[in-house]
């Protein structure tokens, strides 16, 4: 039978993670963070999975690495922006002080409060609306996860994102994009690697 470790497997298989990243992903059954219902074949294999509302929960191997990418310490505050579920929000709160999240279809925002409160994850705030501008009075963040498609880097999560801080985010239309890693040094993102070509959602503006 599938479970958790075939994720682990499946992730180490991209590329190599640091323990902290491989053991929050034991700790966080991805079971509470798919539709209910769903074979465990899907839950525990490395793909995609529909949530409902033409969204999607990313594979795992994708978010673990997206995670490490911009590597939160312990006693950082982290903006996420897409929710979906909430499973890379747990994974996320297994590493961090905090995190912000916020989506903006209100449905998921609470099923997602649902599935983090039946794992037992209590270090986060989610929100609803949209997050081009990324989310006031929470700054600074010491790192900012963007699981939705940007055809540019919004401005305004710039200022929001702690000095020396890291953001991920998917540049693209939206189904074809690469998911780039900045690190604001001096107030300004420097390019630090592209991680991955990737397909996500568009980030909304409205």
């Amino acid at each position: 039978m599938p479970d958790n470790e075939s994720l682990v497997r499946a992730a180490q298989r991209h590329g190599t993670l640091p323990p902290r990243i491989l053991h929050s992903m034991r700790a966080i059954d991805r079971r509470l963070f798919v539709p209910s219902g769903t074979p465990p074949a899907e839950i525990y294999d490395d793909r995609p999975v529909g949530i409902g509302s033409g969204q999607t929960t990313s594979q795992p191997s994708l978010v673990a690495a997206m995670i490490a990418a911009v590597d939160p310490r312990p006693d950082d505050t982290v903006l996420e922006i897409g929710t979906g579920f909430g499973y890379q929000t747990a994974l996320l709160a297994q590493l961090c002080a905090h995190v912000v999240t916020i989506d903006r279809i209100a449905s998921l925002s609470k099923q997602a409060a649902r599935n983090l409160e039946a794992a037992g994850v209590e270090n986060t705030t989610l929100l609803v609306g949209n997050a081009w501008d990324g989310v006031e009075n929470h700054e600074p963040f010491g790192a900012i996860v963007v699981s939705a498609a940007a055809d540019e880097i919004p401005q305004k999560l710039i200022p929001q994102l702690a000095e020396e801080g890291r953001m991920v985010i998917p540049i693209g239309p939206g189904g074809n994009e690469i998911v780039e890693v900045f690190e604001k040094r001096a107030g300004k993102l420097k390019l630090l690697r592209r991680l991955t070509g990737a397909r996500f959602v568009p980030l909304r503006r409205d």
